[in-house]
């Protein structure tokens, strides 16, 4: 048997293993049940200066459930699939529901809403990236790390190389009629070296390739020099004075500032009212640079699912639309308490708890080329790297150290580190002057570089 029908062979009999407990949840007296079952495994290596230093492998299958009976909700997960450990599973789903609280808000998606089929290929599973085994996983890491040590003589350390892959199959059985499973796996070395500088300082840096598929990962040489390169280049970093100028973050910071507008758009943060994006929709929140759709449905790419955690087939969300708000990402839940419909934005996670997500998140490109971004800043800070975690989701205070390079004449003239960079991220967003060409799927979300026009830099 091929390792792609053995595969599909195992989402079936999770569908089935799901569907048994969904049975005997709904005879047990419960009014909706919903089951999901995984399984998979996991290989994690990493070489450090030429030698292992650490192999993991681990498999893994389980259930998880929700059950509502009477508007009492609960949540029960297990990896014990004997039979006794089944009936104990099903058993403490329905007792724990019995001494729940009822939530008026509570249940499953709309009946008319649930995907029928059929449900979109998309290319999530890479057969080849399973049979990765622990040596060639060592040899891949090794490769890209000697590679980052070759690349010049300045590299002098490692903080390690890591390759690893991961690959498993899901289901998920509604009571209300869905029935539907895939599978999906995805690869990633990252290579981070060590570079000595003065003052016996060191400079760390790294980069990683991550794809789906095996054969779409950059090559560990490469991965390794270019590794070396984004390391050398912070030799000599230095702080500048505080000042007001324009910032523009590679696509790396510009992801995780995607992050925080997207940890602002969920259902949830708005019916809890912990977002500064409570009232918005339909109004302006960013420049008219800014479009960002929650798209689930690319072929290969890390967040895509042909349907979401409640069963609603999966559907492109345009979230903001040249700077307008368009919507918010609901799952059923918080639709209901936002008076609204669901945007097929679910996620189901391994205990059976439903709560809105992103899929593949992405700030849309343009045509401008990004190293005619950094060209077209006659001064200002490059930020390649961010550190902490000052970020206020109710207010949208934005706050974080950050190094870099300083721009002066359109070009890069000397590495800064030690700063800190801050404005307000419903400012920060209407400033946007500047986006990029270079967007590049290796998570699930992802921006290109784009530039602010001013923000505050704390130096010395």
């Amino acid at each position: 048997m091929s390792e792609r029908a053995r595969v599909e062979q195992q989402v079936e009999e999770l569908m089935e293993l799901a569907e048994q407990v969904v049975t005997r949840a709904r005879k047990g007296g419960a009014d909706v049940a919903e089951a999901i079952a995984r399984s998979g495994s996991e290989l994690t290596t990493k070489v450090r200066l030429g030698e292992p230093e650490l192999v993991e492998e681990a498999v893994h299958k389980g259930l998880g459930m929700r059950i509502i009976k009477k508007q009492r909700v609960a949540l029960t997960s297990t990896s014990d699939l004997t039979p006794r450990g089944i009936d104990r599973f099903v058993a403490d789903a329905l007792e724990l529901a019995d001494i729940s609280q009822e939530d008026a808000f509570a249940g499953p998606a709309d009946p008319e809403l649930i995907a029928k089929g059929p449900f979109p290929a998309l290319d999530l599973y890479d057969p080849s990236g399973g049979e990765v085994t622990a040596a060639q996983a060592i040899d891949i890491a090794r490769r890209g790390e000697q590679a980052a040590r070759d690349a010049d003589p300045r590299i002098t350390n490692s903080e390690g190389a890591t390759f690893s892959r991961s690959a498993g199959a899901f289901a998920l059985v509604l009571s209300g009629g869905f029935r539907g499973g895939f599978a999906g796996s995805y690869a990633q070395l990252v290579v981070s070296p060590i570079a000595d500088d003065s003052g016996d300082k060191k400079r760390r840096g790294f980069y990683f390739t991550g794809r789906r598929h095996l054969a779409d990962l950059d090559a560990p040489d490469a991965v390794g020099r270019e590794a070396a390169r984004r390391t050398l280049r912070k030799l000599g970093a230095r702080k500048v004075a505080t000042c007001e100028a324009p910032v523009v973050f590679d696509p790396d910071v510009a992801r995780s500032m995607l992050g925080l507008l997207g940890s602002c758009i969920m259902g949830s943060s708005i019916w809890r009212k912990s977002s500064y994006l409570v009232g918005r929709e339909g109004t302006r929140i960013a420049s008219d640079l800014i479009t960002v759709v929650d798209d689930p449905l690319i072929p290969r790419a890390p967040g895509s699912r042909p349907f979401d955690g409640e069963g609603l087939l999966a559907r492109r969300n345009v979230v903001v639309e040249q700077g307008i708000l368009k919507t918010y990402l609901c799952d059923s839940y918080s639709g209901r308490k936002l008076k609204r419909p669901p945007t097929a934005s679910a996620s189901r996670g391994a205990g059976g708890g439903v709560g809105p997500s992103t899929s593949n998140f992405l700030l849309q490109p343009t045509s401008t080329p990004a190293a005619e971004i950094v060209r077209s800043t006659p001064r200002g800070l490059y930020v390649t790297e961010m550190m902490g975690f000052g970020f206020n989701a109710v207010t949208g205070d934005f706050s974080r150290g950050a190094s870099g390079f300083w721009i002066e004449n359109g070009e890069l003239d000397h590495p800064v580190s030690e700063v800190t960079i801050s404005l307000n991220l419903d400012e920060l967003l209407q400033r946007i002057d500047a986006v990029g060409d270079d967007l590049d799927l290796r998570t699930s979300t992802c921006s290109p570089t784009f530039r602010v026009s001013s923000m505050t830099i704390a130096g010395s």
